[in-house]
């Protein structure tokens, strides 16, 4: 069952953090999309508010987040991207329906 996470990030107003944000997540993307096991790693802006970012981030099954987080990248993710917040990410994690057959 595809495991997936959706991560909710809000910038502080200043464009300079919006913009580091959106390139950090932009890169983030780049790298945790080649791990073993993700299906995809997609980022997302807001339309109608800047400062709001989205994480989707779609595994095999719930260990494939092991290959994720064991990525040297990952040590560096948060210690640059939470100065730039204006309040805390909102994680959650979900399991995906499967279709049922008719």
């Amino acid at each position: 069952m595809v495991y997936t996470i959706v991560v909710h990030m809000r910038a502080k107003p200043d464009q300079e953090s919006i913009s580091k944000l959106s390139a950090k997540l932009e890169e983030a993307s780049a790298v945790y999309s080649k791990d073993k096991e993700t299906l995809s790693w997609h980022v997302m802006q807001s339309v109608h508010d800047p400062q709001d970012f989205c994480i989707v981030e779609r595994y095999l099954n719930e260990g494939s987040q092991t290959y994720h987080l064991n990525n040297p990248y990952w040590k560096t993710f948060d210690p640059y991207v939470i100065p730039l917040l204006e309040k805390e990410m909102d994680l959650r994690r979900f399991e995906e329906l499967e279709k049922k057959s008719e």
